[in-house]
């Protein structure tokens, strides 16, 4: 009796042990949502709040087999500095992403950047494609206009190259610098290089906080607004967004 009794004993613990390491299945995809609010909407180096707050918020689908879209919008001023109408920036995205080897993936897609009402001219709807390269935690991102950009006249074909790195450095915290080069077709004035070095902080809970020093070498005379401030001057910017 007492044998049969061990016997029974180690094969209920065998038993649990392995209900215990089988996994729950993957879900076929992940749906989640941001919002957030930051003390500056840089993009790209330059302000597109008129180096204010910014309102902010998205969402995002992705299929384990590598396929995403989202959607994000931000509060705006740029449109109506420039003279026209517009505050609302939505910004509509769609790619695949996959591994090319171990440490190497890669990320391709397309987005569209639109102003909703916006009665700038030439329009500010600018649509772009993108490739990008991850190897390890170093990152290499190209992205070309199939329009204008940004409004700007005879600017399609325009070129952005992404540089940029993400490092752990564990307790919830990343570091991540990053150098980017804006080309602008036909209008050399408005092409220039941005620089920024963020640190951001997982405080649990979805709740993030980042803060990041940005600076460019844009045109003073051609990024600036209407009170004549430079909208890519060095300055610190700090966010804080709930994911759930």
């Amino acid at each position: 009796m007492k044998l049969q009794t061990t016997l029974l004993l180690s094969t209920l613990a065998l038993s649990s042990a392995a209900f215990a390491q089988t996994k729950a299945p993957e879900p076929d995809y992940t749906l989640s949502y941001n919002a957030g609010v930051v003390s500056d909407y840089r993009y790209r180096g330059i302000s597109q709040s008129r180096l204010e707050p910014a309102v902010q918020g998205g969402i995002d689908f992705a299929h384990k087999n590598g396929f995403y879209l989202g959607a994000w919008g931000s509060t705006i001023k740029w449109i109506k500095d420039a003279g026209a109408k517009g505050n609302v920036e939505l910004d509509l995205y769609g790619g695949y992403k996959g591994e090319l080897a171990k440490d190497l993936s890669y990320d391709l897609g397309v987005l569209r950047y639109e102003y909703l009402n916006n009665t700038l001219s030439p329009n500010a709807n600018t649509t772009e494609v993108y490739g990008a390269l991850t190897f390890g935690v170093f990152t290499a991102k190209y992205s070309q206009s199939l329009t204008n950009l940004f409004g700007t006249a005879n600017s399609k074909n325009s070129t952005y190259l992404d540089l940029s790195a993400n490092f752990d450095l564990g307790s919830g915290m990343t570091l991540t610098p990053h150098v980017g080069r804006q080309e602008v077709k036909h209008a050399a004035s408005s092409s220039y290089t941005d620089y920024s070095l963020t640190l951001a902080k997982d405080l649990g809970k979805g709740l993030s906080f980042t803060i990041a020093a940005v600076s460019t070498d844009a045109d003073k005379t051609v990024y600036k607004t209407p009170a004549n401030k430079f909208t890519g001057k060095s300055a610190a910017v700090v966010g804080l967004k709930y994911s759930f």
